[in-house]
């Protein structure tokens, strides 16, 4: 049974569903999903709307909401639930990692995953860095490739802190991968670090057997910026 507080955010967001929005929003995301049709300005307008005039849950109260809401159908949900998560992360306890890597493996799409990985994971790992050794070599000999995934990008943000060796270590554990959302991420990643170390990541790219599209994917901003020159 869910909280008053969740089921009064989910009715305010419910109250604006856009059945017009809504196909177009779901063939997006390959139908994986139902949406209320709820474009994402308006869904934020709505959502610090609701905080401003309700408040914000704190600390496990706020947990509790977040994983009601990603209970629910509509993938709008999702989306709210994490942005609950990012403005309660600096709270969270050490042990709350497992709480996240089970967001990353329940209603699974990159577009949860991304921001999951990025914003919740990646921040809370550098808040307790000793998690990171048996926490990355879990996800990535998991088999699971949204964990997989996630043990590629959690870095993004890093920039001048990312432990290259242990990036560059992921990336050739899933180097022969052939998934198309293993391969994007290792050229996603590379390509963010290149914003950092262009001469690390064109040499690691050279040395390394990727595929085509984490090639090109990772090689983008430097080849940008040499077509400038």
């Amino acid at each position: 049974m869910a909280t008053p507080y969740t089921d009064k955010l989910a009715d305010h967001l419910k109250a604006h569903r856009n059945p017009e929005h809504a196909p177009d929003m779901e063939a997006y995301m390959k139908h994986h999903f139902p949406f209320l049709g709820i474009k994402n300005p308006q869904r934020l307008a709505l959502t610090k709307q609701f905080w401003k005039e309700n408040g914000l849950p704190k600390g496990e109260e706020g947990i509790r909401v977040a994983l009601e809401l990603w209970e629910l159908p509509e993938r709008e949900f999702a989306y709210t639930a994490i942005l609950m998560l990012i403005q309660l992360r600096k709270g969270f306890k050490r042990e709350d990692v497992d709480m996240l890597e089970r967001l990353v493996v329940t209603n699974s799409w990159w577009d949860s995953v991304d921001t999951i990985a990025d914003h919740l994971i990646g921040y809370h790992l550098q808040r307790y860095p000793e998690l990171i050794p048996a926490y990355v070599e879990k996800w990535l000999a998991s088999n699971n490739m949204w964990l997989q995934r996630t043990a590629i990008l959690f870095q993004l943000k890093y920039k001048a802190k990312t432990d290259v060796a242990l990036l560059f270590a992921c990336i050739r554990r899933m180097a022969h991968s052939k998934e198309f959302f293993i391969r994007k991420a290792i050229g996603w990643a590379l390509r963010e670090y290149s914003k950092t170390d262009a001469q690390a990541v064109r040499q690691f790219v050279a040395e390394t057997e990727l595929s085509p599209l984490s090639v090109r994917e990772a090689l983008k901003v430097i080849q940008r910026k040499e077509q400038a020159e």
